[in-house]
């Protein structure tokens, strides 16, 4: 049985990516998911001048160890103004801080919502981006478009998107 982290990236009580990213990983056959709260580890600002006074954060470490032992992730990457919300990037700047290659060369499952037909799509694409120099196996990405149209409390309710879903999820356990 592989450990498979989801993480919606924001720290909002109604993340929509936090639905999304645990959504999905319902749909694992066999697997151990485990959630991840981004709420759950209280981290200061990132800064060097943070990092050299005051060392690696406790909620770092243990972040950190989740990360490390986890067979695979499934991300879904919220967007503020095009980018990360600022609470993922922070993670990720501290975890890049404790192992540049913070996704070690495990497989990832990439997506993104929004409230518009976009789907978050910028921040997607840095991530596709970026993730890869950070040792990341994206097996696939998906921009769900219009979250609130698509998704009820218990399933992606359009009929394509959940079989595109379905497919990467495929895909995503195939890499494991």
């Amino acid at each position: 049985m592989k450990t498979i982290i989801t993480i919606g990236g924001s720290t909002s009580k109604n993340s929509i990516n936090k639905k999304l990213a645990e959504y999905t990983g319902t749909l694992l056959n066999g697997n151990k998911v485990v959630n991840l709260n981004l709420s759950d580890y209280k981290l200061p600002l990132y800064s060097v001048d943070e990092e050299v006074d005051k060392g690696f954060p406790e909620a770092l470490m243990k972040l950190n160890e989740a990360v490390s032992k986890a067979d695979g992730f499934i991300i879904s990457l919220a967007e503020h103004n095009g980018a990360y919300a600022a609470a993922f990037k922070n993670v990720f700047d501290w975890l890049s801080r404790v192992e540049a290659k913070v996704w070690r060369k495990k497989p990832m499952l990439l997506l993104s919502t929004s409230p518009g037909p976009r789907g978050g799509q910028s921040v997607l694409e840095i991530a596709l981006n970026r993730f890869p120099y950070h040792d990341a196996q994206i097996t696939g990405s998906l921009a769900f478009p219009s979250f609130f149209e698509n998704f009820n409390d218990m399933e992606v309710t359009n009929l394509n998107l959940r079989s595109e879903l379905i497919e990467l999820v495929k895909t995503f356990e195939k890499a494991l």
